[in-house]
């Protein structure tokens, strides 16, 4: 087992020099960086283009000098060939409409003619043929040439033309047109003539723009086929419109082609790599091991690479190489902008670092740069992962007084933060005060809606909220697919997940590394973990390389299942990969052990978190609370409660349902009371597991039929019952001899709720029937659940045997052993001799 589920050490690199970034050789140059968009993370490249991000001005119209074989020199010759441009060079963006309305762009007067006949209004696509030939006779007719000579034309003209068409054209977001357009000048005779790369890169951000990206890559796959050489910027501009359409394995193998076919790449197509890297959260060896190959081929990082680099680390959390990258930026001379301050800002707070965060923002002001609403969502994020929600709160408030009024953000943000600790008032309350503001939720609110309903059983509203996407304007995103995935994961619907998973491949989404880890926790939480482990195998063969999300998704899965030895191999290969543990790795092992019954190991770690040689994490803290009250450890479960209080972080609402099981099992009533007072006067929302816990403590008291007044206030709040509700409820009339109620109970379960009764609930009436001596009954009850499909276990016919030896029926057993083939076909010769073993246990 063990060996099978070692994870391949995927994408070997060398292990980085000493210092990441050595500031020699490097120039002190300085790029633009755009305002950051708040429809995306700090310094992600914009969806429409590289013209926004730094040191990439529109991809401008120059050619790389650094093709030697590029076609890009001038030629001459004889009609009806044409003489070729003459080369240009990468520089500034020489697009004079950039914030403007749309001007002929070095256009001859024959081709502003044909840009406004395809923009008339009146148009038709019948007329294309005749616009366009009129311009390529303009140039046979050798008009307009600039020192052309007879029988000569000028190619360069005749291009930029056609260029500058195109270009006009999705100005006004006639992209169809504008590829009408191109299709036509390849379908002329030496059209590779025509055809600048400049033109193939212009086309592939249109197709990008307008979602198009298989027929990006359709015509990349032609124009190879043609014999087309693309240059570097043709081959930047498609790997950027994969980048972002969030097909990011695409555009990490579309980069490996062009290098396998000696295009070299520039500081620009770097960058986008490096950035896809980040979003694919690749390992931190893999993206420094791109950092040293660029450095290697001569190519200084500029201040975008440092911004993109702190970027990656999000993923991963990696607090530590993100501060190590801030600080080597500085000493290569780059002054560090918003952009950076905020970058790292979010770093700390995926990392859950508030305190550090705030050392940044102290750093950012002190630098002259005013807290943005990016810097503020930020923080709010960093204070609200941490369940430190009454300080998010306080910062809201602060950016209010500070005139930045917050947004879809700052909102889902605090939606989400409230969600996971369990106050789903206060989260809906969110939600009502961000629409009463006039802000409309987006695809990132909605998907916390859906998590929040989901995880709270109740899928009628979850799939009300799915349907209101669409009636918003939205569309489900990849993270929608993968919360509905969890959702019925971690509800155990293991054929929900399969039919979600293919419906998202329906809509046409391509599984991403999220999707795969998705899959995997939610086949593990419904108990399939072979079919977990065979989704992981998918994932190495679809070439997606397994990070610190992946190993985690594993580790939880073995966790499940108590295979702390393999979850240690795992703990070990990733260590050996250079991923680095993170508190849900530290929290997954610590239930593998509890589940495994390794209680000594578990304390050794809870030992490390507790001496800070583990970070005391709140998630490792609020684990310890889960697994010791688990494994039924009172004091254990206290001392991490009181720990978890005293490092200043919140419980959620599964920490507090784990002290109430532990003291209802104690039947410690008071104590269980105190934190139910907690629960409410604290404005968490109780969650079907909070009831189940008390429906549990006093199933097992005198107070007995409390069990059904909890069970009717679940089903008067809306929530719905599950197959352990029901189980507590009979179980508290069965113990205490109250068959009529619990068989009242046993019909409604089946009836009302549609609940299939399990083996738990049939031994529950078999156990009392025997000990009360009913066996007809008793074995009323097996016959029936046989026939249900229901197979007995061994606890089922030890309550029979032992209800016989209880009362002094010894015969009785052994008839009843002697008989048991003809009740159940399935049981075994060993099973029978097991039982006649445990007769004479009790009659020696």
């Amino acid at each position: 087992m063990a060996d099978k589920l070692a994870l391949p050490l995927l994408f070997p690199t060398p292990p980085p020099s000493k210092s990441l970034f050595p500031t020699q050789n490097l120039h002190n140059h300085k790029h633009h960086h755009s305002h950051q968009q708040q429809s995306q993370p700090p310094v992600m490249l914009q969806t429409s283009s590289l013209s926004s991000t730094p040191a990439t001005p529109h991809l401008q119209e120059f050619i790389s000098t650094q093709n030697s074989n590029s076609r890009e020199t001038r030629r001459t010759v004889t009609s009806p060939a044409f003489i070729t441009r003459s080369k240009t060079r990468i520089g500034k963006n020489r697009d004079p409409n950039r914030g403007k309305p749309w001007s002929h762009f070095r256009l001859s007067p024959q081709g502003q003619k044909v840009l406004d006949s395809l923009n008339n209004p009146s148009y038709q696509v019948s007329e294309l043929d005749g616009v366009l030939d009129s311009l390529f006779e303009y140039y046979r007719a050798g008009s307009s040439l600039s020192g052309g000579v007879d029988g000569k034309v000028d190619v360069d003209g005749l291009s930029i033309d056609v260029l500058g068409v195109m270009k006009g054209l999705g100005f006004q977001k006639k992209f169809d047109l504008a590829m009408s357009v191109f299709e036509w000048v390849r379908s002329r005779q030496g059209y590779q003539l025509v055809v600048s790369n400049s033109m193939v890169a212009s086309v592939f951000r249109m197709l990008g723009k307008s979602g198009k990206v298989s027929a990006a890559a359709s015509l990349l796959n032609s124009l190879h086929k043609d014999g087309f050489e693309l240059d570097v910027y043709a081959y930047t501009s498609l790997i950027t419109v994969y980048s972002s359409n969030g097909r990011y394995r695409d555009a990490v193998m579309l980069f490996n082609k062009m290098e396998e076919e000696g295009c070299r790449p520039t500081l620009i197509t770097y960058n986008v790599i490096l950035n896809a890297y980040g979003k694919m959260g690749m390992p931190w060896s893999k993206t420094i091991g791109l950092v040293e190959a660029m450095k290697s081929a001569g190519i200084p990082p500029d201040e975008y690479t440092y911004n993109t680099l702190i970027t990656c680390c999000r993923r991963g959390t990696l607090y530590e190489e993100a501060a190590e990258v801030f600080e080597e930026m500085k000493a290569a001379g780059f002054s560090p902008d918003k952009v950076t301050y905020n970058a790292l800002l979010d770093v700390y707070g995926k990392s859950r670092r508030p305190k550090e965060a705030m050392k940044v923002l102290s750093d950012m002001e002190i630098n002259g740069f005013s807290p943005s609403i990016v810097t503020y969502n930020s923080l709010i994020s960093a204070y609200a992962k941490d369940g430190l929600l009454d300080d998010a709160m306080e910062l809201k408030s602060q950016m209010i007084e500070n005139e930045i009024i917050p947004d879809v953000f700052t909102y889902t943000t605090l939606l989400s933060g409230f969600e996971k600790a369990g106050k789903d008032e206060y989260a809906m309350s969110i939600f009502k005060e961000m629409r009463d503001n006039g802000c409309k939720p987006n695809i990132c609110t909605f998907n916390a809606l859906i998590k929040m309903h989901g995880n709270r059983g109740n899928f009628t509203e979850m799939m009300k909220v799915f349907e209101e996407i669409k009636a918003c304007n939205c569309a489900p995103d990849i993270v929608t697919w993968n919360t509905l995935l969890a959702v019925f994961g971690n509800n155990g619907l293991d054929s929900e997940v399969s039919g979600v998973f293919r419906e998202m491949k329906r809509a046409g989404f391509v599984p991403e590394r999220d999707t795969f880890n998705t899959l995997i926790s939610a086949y593990s939480r419904c108990g399939s973990f072979e079919q977990a482990m065979t989704i992981y195998k998918r994932m190495l063969e679809a070439g997606v390389t397994p990070g610190l999300s992946s190993y985690n998704a594993v580790l939880a899965a073995l966790a499940r299942g108590g295979l702390w030895q393999q979850s240690e191999k795992i703990l070990s290969e990733m260590k050996d990969s250079g991923c680095r543990p993170n508190e849900f790795t530290y929290s997954s092992l610590l239930h593998a052990y509890a589940n495994g019954k390794e209680i000594e190991r578990m304390h050794a770690l809870a030992a490390d978190i507790y001496s800070g040689a583990i970070e005391p994490h709140t998630l490792l803290l609020k684990t310890l609370v889960l697994v010791n009250s688990k494994s039924d450890l009172l004091v254990e479960t206290e001392h991490a409660f009181l720990e978890l209080k005293k490092k200043g972080f919140s419980p959620d609402i599964s920490t507090l349902n784990a002290m109430i099981s532990i003291y209802g099992r104690r039947q410690m009533v008071a104590k269980a009371d105190e934190i139910l007072t907690f629960i409410h006067d604290r404005g968490f929302t109780p969650s079907l597991a909070t009831y189940n816990t008390l429906m549990y403590m006093h199933s097992r008291s005198g107070n007995f039929e409390k069990s059904e007044e909890i069970l009717r206030a679940i089903l008067q709040k809306g929530l719905k019952p599950d197959l352990i509700s029901y189980n507590t409820v009979i179980f508290a009339y069965c113990r205490n001899g109250r068959m009529k109620e619990a068989s009242r109970i046993f019909s409604e379960m089946k009836d009302s709720a549609g609940l299939t009764p399990d083996v738990i609930t049939y031994n529950t009436f078999i156990s009392r029937y025997a000990a009360d001596s009913m066996f007809e009954e008793a074995i009323n009850v097996l016959q029936y659940m046989i026939k249900q499909g229901c197979q007995p276990n061994d606890s089922t016919y030890n309550s029979i045997v032992d209800g016989y030896c209880k009362h002094s029926r010894q015969g009785d057993a052994t008839m009843f052993i002697s008989t048991l083939q003809k009740l159940d076909p399935r049981v075994t010769r060993e099973e029978e001799g097991r039982l006649s073993q445990r007769i004479a246990k009790r009659w020696p």
